[in-house]
Order: C-alpha cells, then sequence, then structure tokens
C-alpha cells in the first residue's frame, strides 16, 4: 500500500477530470480574450500621452501583470496535473469519499487535490493535515490529528 502515500516535494497537481476542463477554459479566455483585450487598452491609454497621470493606463497595466500570472500559474498546474481515477485498492486514496466518525458524530470527506479543496463542502486537500492522516488507512481504522479545535480522534466507517 506505500504506493497510496504522496511524495509531498513533487509539483503533482491532482485535479478531478471536470476541475482540469475547467482551467484549461480559464487558461484559454485569458490567453484569447482577456490577455488580447488588456493588451488593447493598454496600447489606447498609451496614445492619450502623458501616462504618469493615466489611470486607465495603470490599471490596465495591472491588469495585463494578474492575467499573465494568472496564465503562468494555470499553465504550470496544467503542465503537472494528474487527474484523479479511484481504482479497487483498499485505503484511502485521492478521490476517495469516506465517512467517518469524530466526537459520535457521522462526517463525509472527499479527498482531492489542493485546487479543488472546499472544506465547508466537505472537500479536503490531500496536502491538509486531515487529508494525509487519512491517506492509505482501511475501513475501522482510527486516525488521530492536531485541527484547531484540538486533538481529534476519526475513524473510518466507510471508503466509497
Amino acid at each position: 500500500m506505500t504506493d497510496i502515500f504522496l511524495d509531498m516535494s513533487d509539483s503533482t497537481q491532482y485535479l478531478s477530470a471536470e476541475k482540469k476542463t475547467e482551467l484549461m477554459a480559464e487558461l484559454r479566455e485569458l490567453r484569447e480574450v482577456k490577455i488580447p483585450t488588456t493588451a488593447q487598452r493598454i496600447d489606447e491609454a498609451r496614445q492619450m500621452g502623458d501616462l504618469s497621470e493615466n489611470a486607465e493606463y495603470h490599471a490596465a497595466r495591472e491588469e495585463m501583470a494578474w492575467a499573465q500570472s494568472r496564465a503562468k500559474e494555470l499553465d504550470n498546474i496544467l503542465d503537472n496535473a494528474q487527474i484523479i481515477t479511484t481504482s479497487k485498492r483498499s485505503g484511502v486514496q485521492i478521490g476517495s469519499t469516506i465517512i467517518v466518525k469524530v466526537k459520535d458524530k457521522e462526517r463525509t470527506y472527499t479527498i482531492v487535490g489542493a485546487q479543488e479543496a472546499e472544506p465547508a463542502a466537505g472537500r479536503i486537500s490531500n496536502e491538509s493535515p486531515l487529508g494525509q492522516a487519512f491517506l492509505g488507512k482501511a475501513e475501522g481504522e482510527s486516525v488521530e490529528v492536531e485541527v484547531p479545535a484540538g486533538l481529534q480522534t476519526y475513524t473510518i466507517i466507510a471508503i466509497k
């Protein structure tokens, strides 16, 4: 089961197929619409003359810097993306949905990559302390995790 554990030093970005498609669409929108439109705004603002007091020019430059930075970030994520697939192996892995018992309450979590984490919706990152604690564990196993509320014991009831 050691192949389930992750080398946190690598740059792999774990994504669902849906999230990868969403990020690819965002990148395409940036490259084909946002960046060219912003470049045109910068050019038009330049033609107005004095750039030192041209608010439109400075706003467009900031927007361009953000768009180019986001495009680089998306390129990096997509270049290092690995699509999450669940296998029939036993144990919690990225993509698993688990039901756990903590303090006599049942909670459901889905282990996802960092790009898709949404703790309030039960989608926890494989990189989070809780996500890391669950990886590789089997039904019936308990894990102790230090969370903001203190040390909590989670017992895995089911893995889907």
